[in-house]
């Protein structure tokens, strides 16, 4: 996978994802602008990937705003000559149950995530169009995204429009040569450690133990580092016709997400009434409801 000569810019990439992200690049040869709220997270970012042989530069700001998202393009430009990838990792949880939400929760998560992709990827779509050499956008979805999750309006409805926008942007780009995908990542993070039933495992995983298969094959869960293969490989010219996509990785599980469809269809002759609808609900487009929410995981045993 070799990335030499190419710009990247990941958001959020002070610890955790973020950073595994903007090291799988800088070791496939790619400069680097690391993005942080946290300017001594940032920093270390920085000197962790230059210690691994790369390079790379810390540009502290929030997403969300178009300020912000200019930026980091202008940054990768001073310091670099181009921009080739933006990643956009960058978020923030409020969770709380719907009536228990409160404006400031839902449009801090909404702002960070949904806009925050928006306005970075629409910045960085405006610098690769202008360099006609075409290029990546990689944005960070979640399976709640895909699938609902308990307390978390704000964050699966902001990962469901990422979603949305990775289909609209393959569209709209292609003729640009600009290739759009969503990666959906699952990992041990400070949010999904909290699990009762990963947390034992991931104890263990920080102490230097391997992750049982039934969490790496089972529950595609592994590390930070299992998910970062998929960036670079996104970014790379053995990628060129993979775009629109949503693309999961965890553990030992590489996985393709499908699109919304429709699951089942009835037909009336002349038209539906509220009456025939539910006469023919439960033998017919009813008789197999769309599950929701992400599966509890299978615990051997339990």
């Amino acid at each position: 996978m070799d990335l030499r000569g190419k710009v990247a810019v990941v958001t959020g990439s002070g610890r955790g994802l973020g950073l595994a992200y903007a090291l799988a690049l800088a070791r496939a040869g790619a400069s680097v602008v690391v993005n942080d709220v946290d300017a001594e997270a940032a920093d270390h970012a920085v000197k962790t990937i230059a210690e691994a042989g790369g390079r790379a530069v810390a540009e502290v700001a929030a997403v969300g705003s178009t300020e912000a998202a200019e930026r980091l393009v202008a940054r990768a430009v001073e310091e670099f000559g181009r921009l080739d990838v933006m990643v956009t990792n960058a978020g923030i949880l409020r969770d709380r149950v719907l009536w228990k939400m409160s404006d400031e929760d839902f449009d801090a998560v909404v702002t960070t995530h949904l806009r925050g992709t928006f306005t970075c990827a629409r910045a960085a779509a405006v610098r690769m169009r202008e360099q006609g050499e075409g290029g990546s956008l990689i944005l960070v979805g979640s399976p709640a995204g895909q699938r609902g999750n308990f307390g978390q309006t704000n964050y699966a409805a902001a990962k469901a429009g990422i979603a949305a926008m990775v289909r609209t942007w393959s569209m709209e780009l292609a003729r640009a040569e600009i290739t759009v995908n969503a990666i959906v990542p699952v990992a041990a993070t400070a949010m999904t450690e909290t699990i009762p039933a990963f947390a034992p495992h991931v104890a263990a995983m920080r102490e230097g133990q391997p992750l049982p298969d039934f969490l790496r094959k089972g529950e595609g869960f592994g590390s930070a580092d299992d998910c970062a293969a998929l960036v670079p490989f996104l970014a790379s010219a053995l990628a060129r016709d993979v775009t629109g996509q949503c693309v999961g990785i965890g553990g030992d599980r590489l996985t393709l997400w499908s699109h919304p469809r429709e699951a089942s269809v009835a037909y009336a002759d002349g038209g539906w009434t509220p009456r025939t609808i539910a006469a023919a609900w439960h033998t017919s487009v009813g008789s197999a409801p769309e599950t929701v929410g992400i599966p509890a995981p299978k615990i051997p045993g339990a």
